[in-house]
């Protein structure tokens, strides 16, 4: 670090912290920390002038990482005169520092600042996009890989992440749809304690600790026709049953701070919906974080027809927002809304509290420099061990699709024919949503194969195409000065050249699908299939009759009808991220057999959009047999998905008994037990993930056809066999009824155990009050 002494500054925080402190409150600090911290604020507040605390309430960018349209200006000016609360955007230890000790040694009451990053699937060490890491189904990867990436970003002086995002998807044209954890609200809920766990850990105190910022609350993922920022309406019901329990999780696992969507929500938007973040947030959920907006979304309220910049302002605060990102609405206008009585002086201070309450928990007071570490900027980042991780996380996200005749995993002898753009492209192996990795440091997918496969794999590449020679989709994806990474020469002879490559091979692996802006924000599609360039050099590959493997990339569930058809194998790798072409490698030749399972169905065309494993029965089900005319169906395609939610193949194969239940007919608490026996079939070693599923076919309302109520990840060696089973409680037959209580009601219940949820076993209780 230049030209500041963190110590010296430190010294004086110190110091100032006293003086503000009234001698009267000295006893409160000794009742538990919330005293302490009440005590604190309360001393520091009655310091602070108007101004000062509507700064507080003010988060600006840096302007270095760029995530939306809008960069503040005048940063330096507003931190001195204490206009500023935080910054985001920021990173790297030298402009972090400078500008902590501009806000603790030249503002008035030297409050430090809060720094903020969209640090969504990893820093500095990259792993896969959030979307795979939910197809590993295990929470212990998923919680570590949010502990490295906050120990890698405190030691830059960042102690705030925009992340986890938990939204709820069913549709996959939405870019966004990369950045959660798919379709199911119990497993989405499982993976968002697991991120604000390994984010915050035990103490946000600690030096390699961060705030968890829960996004985007709430329904973002419900968006009209996946298309992005667009509006979202949908009833109570399906609200709290099917996209409000994973915030409902985060909340429980303390989560410092949430982030209000851009979209609406029973017509109001959420950031002035006061309903949403107060009434559900606040009081019926028990939250004491502090919610932060969008980036400018407070602004973009009057776009939605709710007044000008003051009024739309004071709406956002009324309604429980705390802090303003980027737009400056709270700093430019609430002055003059108290002056005009639209906004009160106390909801001015609420606001402010809870933002000097974050940045006490975070110990910020306590040391405004507790993390910032040259020298772990440079010795703790992307070592050996947090590689190690990201690759062992990536492995275990990727999913195989097919694997016709067992063509996989590869013999590590004779010639392998690799082709397509993405074989040899570093700057696409971290993903969607990657502010501080550095692509260069990434493994390609050719470097991984050379490196795993040995001296006894003759390699011939070919790149094959072009991710896309779409004009229309070239310059929409690839935004900021970002260019793809293109051949100039005609698409006709790079496909001959692949072809003439593929047929000295004895296997073709073509590593296609799509560029990390493909998806993310401002990322949707309406056509979700592989882009026609690369379409057309996989049906050229296909003539040849040669084994044809393909490694997939994406961030969103893909249309793949005519892939399935004519690939022999297919391996979803989404964006694995820093150790990208190791972890594909040791897959494809077998070092580890892959266990992922989707978490967000792949339908068979656009049109089935959106689909879901735990859609309604409707009055006029089709299953697929005798007449289907007036049925719920289409009359060009099946209904069925390519690929069901929870699906994912094997090396192995794996063999289910029928369900054994401890009893079948049951009353009020009483506890039921549900044992499948599953047995290794095959001739390798395997992971498979057994899912629990339950259905309620009689209710006073219409429940889903089935929920995922548990699973279990268990390892098997060649004729292996297990018992595996779960205790069902009543807790696991709650739902939101008419009158939104959650409760279960008297009947039938149908336990159904398999390896995705349209393969099951099921077994029938009668369960009374």
């Amino acid at each position: 670090m230049k030209n500041y002494s963190p110590n010296r500054v430190f010294r004086k925080i110190a110091l100032i912290s006293a003086i503000i402190l009234p001698s009267g409150m000295a006893a409160a600090q000794t009742k538990g920390s919330d005293a302490k911290m009440d005590a604190f604020v309360n001393g520091l507040m009655s310091k602070m002038t108007l101004d000062e605390k509507i700064g507080q309430l003010n988060l600006v960018t840096s302007g270095r990482a760029l995530t939306g349209s809008v960069v503040n200006k005048g940063v330096e000016e507003g931190i001195k005169k204490g206009n500023i609360g935080g910054i985001f955007g920021a990173y790297g230890t030298d402009y972090i520092g400078k500008a902590q000790e501009l806000a603790v040694k030249n503002s008035r009451l030297h409050i430090p600042l809060i720094f903020g990053l969209d640090v969504i699937h990893g820093h500095r060490t990259i792993f896969p996009i959030p979307l795979g890491m939910s197809a590993t189904w295990d929470m212990g990867l998923i919680e570590r890989s949010a502990k490295i990436a906050a120990s890698e970003a405190t030691g830059e002086g960042i102690s705030w992440v925009f992340s986890p995002m938990v939204d709820i998807a069913r549709d996959a044209r939405w870019g966004r749809i990369s950045e959660g954890s798919g379709e199911d609200p119990w497993l989405g809920s499982q993976i968002a304690k697991a991120m604000v766990r390994g984010y915050q850990g035990s103490d946000m105190k600690k030096g390699d600790a961060v705030m968890a910022c829960v996004k985007h609350f709430a329904l973002y993922g419900g968006a009209e026709a996946g298309r992005e920022y667009n509006t979202v309406d949908m009833s109570l019901i399906k609200m709290y049953q099917d996209y409000l329990p994973p915030y409902k999780a985060a909340v429980d696992a303390g989560a410092g701070s949430f982030m209000s969507s851009f979209n609406t929500v029973n017509g109001v938007p959420a950031t002035a919906n006061q309903w949403l973040l107060t009434d559900v947030l606040r009081k019926q959920w028990g939250f004491k974080g502090f919610v932060v907006s969008d980036y400018t979304s407070v602004n973009e309220l009057t776009a939605h027809g709710l007044g000008d910049l003051q009024t739309v302002s004071a709406l956002a605060l009324k309604a429980g927002l705390d802090m303003d990102m980027v737009g400056e609405g709270f700093l430019t206008t609430l002055k003059k809304s108290l002056k005009e009585g639209k906004v009160t002086r106390q909801e001015i201070d609420l606001a402010c509290r809870r933002v000097l309450e974050a940045k006490y928990k975070l110990g910020l007071f306590d040391n405004p420099f507790k993390s910032i570490s040259a020298d772990r900027e440079s010795k703790d980042e992307l070592t050996e061990a947090n590689r190690s991780a990201a690759r062992q996380t990536a492995e275990h996200s990727f999913v195989l699709l097919k694997n016709k005749g067992q063509v996989l995993p590869l013999k590590k002898s004779g010639t392998i024919a690799l082709v397509g753009p993405l074989a040899d492209n570093h700057s696409e192996m971290l993903g969607t949503w990657v502010i501080a990795g550095d692509p260069n440091k990434s493994v390609s997918v050719i470097d991984g194969i050379k490196k795993v496969a040995g001296p006894g794999v003759n390699i011939l590449y070919a790149r094959g195409s072009n991710i896309t020679d779409d004009s229309l989709l070239n310059s929409r994806a690839w935004f900021f000065g970002m260019k793809q990474l293109r051949d100039n020469r005609p698409a006709q002879q790079m496909i001959d050249e692949a072809v003439e490559t593929a047929k000295k091979a004895d296997v073709i692996v073509a590593v296609v699908g799509e560029s990390a802006n493909m998806s993310g924000e401002s990322s949707s599609r309406s056509d979700i299939s592989i882009p026609e360039s690369q379409k057309e050099l996989l049906k050229a590959l296909a003539k040849i009759g040669k084994p044809l493997v393909l490694v997939l990339f994406s961030g969103r569930p893909l249309t793949l009808t005519w892939e399935d058809e004519h690939a022999n194998a297919i391996l979803e790798v989404w964006s694995p991220g820093t150790e990208a072409g190791n972890a594909i490698a040791d897959v494809l030749f077998g070092n580890y057999n892959p266990g992922g399972k989707i978490t967000a169905t792949f339908p068979r065309s656009v049109g089935q959009i959106p689909i879901y494993y735990n859609h309604k029965n409707t009055g006029r089900p089709f299953d697929g047999k005798g007449p289907a005319k007036f049925k719920s169906d289409y009359i060009d395609i099946s209904n069925d998905p390519l690929y069901p939610f929870g699906y994912g193949l094997s090396y192995t194969t794996f063999n289910y008994s029928d369900i054994k239940l401890s009893k079948t007919n049951l009353k009020g608490n009483e506890n039921l037990t549900a044992t499948v026996t599953v047995r290794n079939t095959g001739k390798l070693a395997g992971e498979e993930v057994v899912q629990l599923y339950l259905s309620d076919p009689v209710a006073s309302i219409s429940r889903s056809v089935k929920e995922l109520k548990n699973y279990k990840k268990i390892m098997l060696q060649p004729g292996e066999q297990k018992e595996v089973s779960f205790d069902i409680s009543t807790q696991y037959l709650k739902f939101y009824n008419s009158k939104l209580n959650y409760d279960w009601e008297p009947g039938q219940f149908i336990i159904q155990i398999g390896t995705n949820s349209a393969d099951v076993h099921s077994a029938s209780v009668q369960w009374i009050k």
